[in-house]
């Protein structure tokens, strides 16, 4: 697929550059997209929820009434869960919710995204990005030239460049990774793709087979 590349002021350079059918041309599968989302987000869970049960909360564990002849149920303890106060039934417990998934798989679910945005038409190509300073005005500019300043966009670098990072880091709808680190639940996220000639590159090699 071939994509026409432009700079930083929106207008076109002549340039074009060629996306990889390997990675932004494959069929996709949603199926891969989904788990590789689920296990993003559930990676970024803490499991730290917690409840105490009747053997954590503070009480005495004396018997509150004789077990037979008063009519009521025998309750052993105040700290029993039917009780005001007591142990919580079932409670949350601290757990770990991470789980593995093959990297062929994740490879496939970020082609997939790739293609997905591929085919939509929204990659955006550029030449070059870099700022001379952190300023968030800087950013705001780029994306008025591209006139997608009401859009979600992801933009992947080549490497990292910190005046880019901070002058998006106060936008809601902006977003800054390196290519290599991409992952398939921001692609998704993000409707509009901006790359650089050299991030593509970068892309064709963390994502190849």
């Amino acid at each position: 697929m071939e994509i026409k590349v432009i700079n930083i002021s929106g207008e076109e350079t002549g340039a074009k550059v060629q996306l990889p059918e390997s990675i932004f041309g494959v069929e996709p599968n949603d199926h891969a997209i989904y788990l590789d989302v689920k296990q993003y987000l559930a990676n970024k869970r803490h499991g730290t929820h917690k409840a105490k049960h009747r053997g954590e909360v503070s009480g005495s564990t004396r018997k509150i009434r004789k077990q037979k002849g008063t009519g009521a149920a025998r309750a052993g303890s105040i700290k029993n869960p039917i009780f005001r106060g007591g142990g919580r039934i079932f409670g949350p417990t601290p757990r770990d919710y991470s789980f593995k998934l093959n990297k062929k798989l994740k490879k496939l679910a970020r082609r997939s995204a790739l293609s997905y945005k591929a085919s939509e038409n929204n990659v955006v190509v550029l030449d070059a990005v870099q700022f001379d300073s952190a300023k968030t005005k800087n950013y705001i500019n780029l994306i008025n030239a591209l006139n997608i300043a009401d859009e979600r966009t992801l933009l992947l670098l080549p490497e990292a460049d910190k005046n880019i990072y901070l002058s998006s880091r106060n936008l809601k709808k902006a977003k800054v990774l390196v290519a290599k680190d991409v992952n398939t639940y921001e692609l998704m996220k993000a409707s509009k793709l901006l790359l650089t000639e050299d991030s593509v590159k970068s892309l064709e090699e963390s994502l190849a087979n």
